[in-house]
């Protein structure tokens, strides 16, 4: 093969055959000779203090090695952004997912059964159920000793709200409710845990970034992190919900105190209850325009649940704010937003990382404004695309590479938009299709930063090796990188064989492993593939460089590091957040039974820049998978907690998209237009997707019924209620 032979190309997935022949091993099929069995007790409890824990029962069980507590946490506390969470609760358990005492036990049963044996007198406290409770004068606090239950807030400000609404010809007004949602992949969680002959506590388990996963379990066990490795198998899903450790340090503690291999297979409800969920928020927007179609001022307020601890709240809503405005330039913009705790189940990473709810607020907020003036909603978007140049609300100038007014072009014409005596005009359907069913079509834009934000540092390394004698007869590339599949190791093996110049074959290539690799960052952010390749050509330019020089074998370690960004000031909110956009628009056609309130998706159009597709079916499986999965949040995904308890743990009760829900219509669209700091063009794709399925599939339901719902997931109950208020009444069918 030539030089330019693998990048552009659907080469096959590096996973594919050892997937598809049952040979890839998952964190559930770890085995080691001598393993005992790890079995967690959760509180079960939204807010209670531990009186006293029984452990004598179980201890005494036959078969049981050795029943831990706090008391046996070296160092009690982890957390990904702080160290706010037990690893184990002595004093207070603040939701029903906190972990209050571990059983390792010789076989899975007997540590069940121990497990069972435990008796925990609790003191019940007050509940904190929402935000707006946990903010109220004299609430209750879920963390004591913080003095507050309000863990962050941020304020932007731009030009002057109250002259921008003076300007106004139109104003709306409404606010929006977005609900929780379950990450539910595919592979419950699980891992397996040792100490090695050099004393290293070594965690094979399934994660999104190893080496911070080893930094918190380092930190609980008060142990240099060169004294712990950790390893990721092949994972069965993530979508962010892996950001956040959920058992890895618990296998540490186990395998550490006990010096047995311990394994640990979490069932589906204990995954559900065991990991973080997407944060549940409340946007409000108020938006003046003038009559002939141009924004004047916005005035955002977003409250939002970060729920028992910290995890990643202050970033997600950070993200939520950088992106509320939608894509458009407006001189007047105010933007306030809270995260509060409360005793729900902790709220963290998810696809999008705060962003879905912003696009979703804004986007249905666009579209009532159009009705509002009597435009077309891709016109009025058009009317107000940021352009090269435009400031955003935090008084940034957008980086290079913008692209939504192509993708919006690219699905409105794609959905049947026209450009009518120069403006453009939806499409003309039948609405009603038969007695009682009514279709409707509706569009979304979007915008997402790619890779971190905010002040956040942005690096990747890599390390190659290039080993012969007088010709380069073979790699090796170093690159911890995770792979929860999406195909970020085919991506990154196709980069790396492009820039060698080498066959499969005579490349080794080492993941996720902190013993054999360097951190490349989180796969998350919509970053891996943008900067795994811009850290593997500067790898590969100094492994050249010292091959030129005659060093055998030539090893070369580069660290990528992305254009600094800057946190928001604390007053003004003016900040560079992001180093780069991707952009996309979505087109969704629908049909709502106006009897039952169903709405089944009929058509997607999926609009995406994808600056380059380096493997174009890894990507169009990422537009397609991002937008089935933002389909259910919008439809279907009810994940439900009051007073603190999770009333839809199994997936019998939470409901996810099945095929028979896919669209039966559903067109990507790849737009490569090239983001001028990717590698080979290629900017980030793997959130993309998600963001502006929800909002066209609501302006669709307005365009069919003529009804304006405020939040999801469009539930036949939500739906069918809006319809009855609006005052339809069920029609008469043969």
């Amino acid at each position: 093969m030539d030089q330019t032979t693998y990048v552009g190309r659907s080469f096959p997935r590096v996973d594919a055959l050892p997937k598809v022949r049952g040979e890839a091993e998952f964190p559930g099929d770890l085995v080691m000779p001598g393993m005992a069995y790890l079995k967690v007790l959760f509180s079960g409890r939204p807010h209670a203090r531990i009186r006293c824990i029984d452990t004598s029962r179980a201890e005494a069980l036959p078969g049981v090695i050795a029943v831990l507590t706090a008391r046996d946490v070296p160092v009690n506390e982890y957390g990904i952004s702080e160290y706010d969470q037990p690893v184990l609760c002595g004093d207070v358990v603040r939701h029903v997912g906190d972990r209050v005492a571990l059983v390792v036990a010789e076989s899975e049963a007997i540590a069940e059964q121990a497990r069972d044996l435990i008796v925990v007198e609790y003191e019940d406290l007050p509940v904190i159920s929402s935000p707006e409770e946990a903010l109220a004068p004299g609430a209750a606090l879920v963390h004591a000793e913080k003095g507050s239950n309000l863990l962050t807030s941020f304020h932007v400000r731009k030009g002057d709200v109250a002259e921008g609404f003076a300007q106004a010809d139109v104003m709306v007004e409404e606010t929006y409710t977005l609900g929780s949602q379950e990450h539910a992949y595919l592979q419950p969680d699980a891992g397996l845990a040792w100490v090695d002959e050099d004393g290293c506590v070594v965690v094979k388990s399934a994660g999104q970034w190893a080496h911070d996963d080893r930094r918190q379990i380092a930190h609980s066990l008060g142990l240099p992190e060169e004294r712990v490795r950790v390893i990721y198998t092949y994972v069965g899903g993530a979508f962010g919900g892996r950001e956040d450790i959920n058992l890895q340090n618990l296998l540490a503690l186990a395998a550490f105190k006990t010096g047995r291999p311990v394994k640990l297979i979490w069932t589906r409800r204990e995954t559900t209850i065991g990991h973080h969920k997407r944060h549940p928020m409340r946007i409000r927007h108020r938006w003046g325009a003038t009559r002939d179609g141009r924004i004047v001022a916005q005035e955002i307020d977003i409250l939002a649940d970060a729920g028992a601890y910290a995890s990643t709240s202050a970033y997600v809503v950070a993200s939520t704010v950088l992106l509320s405005t939608g894509p458009y330039e407006v001189p007047h913009v105010s933007v306030d937003a809270r995260v509060a705790y409360t005793n729900n189940l902790p709220n963290g990473a998810f696809r999008g990382f705060g962003v879905p709810q912003a696009v979703f607020a804004a986007e249905a907020h666009l579209a009532r404004l159009a009705d509002a003036l009597g435009i077309d909603a891709v016109e009025l978007r058009m009317r107000n695309l940021l352009r090269e140049g435009s400031l955003t609300h935090t008084m940034a100038e957008v980086p290079p590479g913008l692209s939504v007014r192509e993708v919006l072009e690219a699905a409105a014409r794609c959905a049947g938009w026209q450009v009518v005596d120069g403006e453009w005009r939806r499409p003309v359907i039948q609405r009603e299709v038969r007695p009682g069913v009514r279709r409707g079509i509706g569009i979304a834009a979007a915008w997402k930063n790619v890779g971190y934000t905010l002040g956040y540092p942005e690096q990747a390394t890599a390390t190659v090796e290039l080993h012969g004698e007088v010709h380069v007869e073979r790699a090796v590339v170093r690159l911890a990188a995770a792979e929860v599949g999406q195909g970020t190791h085919t991506t990154i093996v196709q980069m790396a064989l492009e820039l060698l110049a080498l066959p499969p074959e005579r490349v080794e290539f080492i993941f996720t492993d902190t013993a054999r690799a360097h951190s490349a960052g989180s796969v998350s952010a919509s970053r891996m593939a943008f900067m795994a390749g811009n850290a593997l050509r500067g790898a590969v330019e100094r492994a050249r460089a010292a091959w030129q020089d005659e060093e055998r074998p030539a090893i070369a370690t580069y660290t990528y590091e992305a254009p600094a960004t800057t946190p928001l000031d604390p007053e003004t909110g003016h900040g560079k957040g992001a180093f780069a956009f991707a952009y996309a628009a979505h087109a969704a056609e629908v049909e709502v039974d106006t009897d039952t309130g169903e709405v089944r998706v009929l058509r997607l159009i999926a609009a995406h820049d994808v600056g380059r597709a380096i493997n174009p079916q890894v990507v169009k499986g990422q537009i397609e998978g991002g937008a089935i999965q933002a389909l259910g949040w919008a439809t279907t995904e009810n994940f439900i907690m009051h007073e603190g308890q999770v009333l839809t743990p199994d997936l019998s009760t939470y409901l996810i998209p099945t095929v028979m829900d896919v669209p039966p219509h559903f067109e990507p669209l790849m737009l490569e237009l090239g983001q001028p700091l990717g590698p080979w063009g290629a900017t980030g794709v793997g959130e993309m997707p998600f963001l502006p399925t929800a909002p066209a599939i609501l302006d669709a339901v307005h365009d069919a019924t003529g009804v304006w719902l405020n939040g999801i997931p469009l539930t036949p109950e939500r739906v069918w209620a809006a319809l009855v208020a609006s005052g339809w009444t069920p029609q008469p069918r043969e």
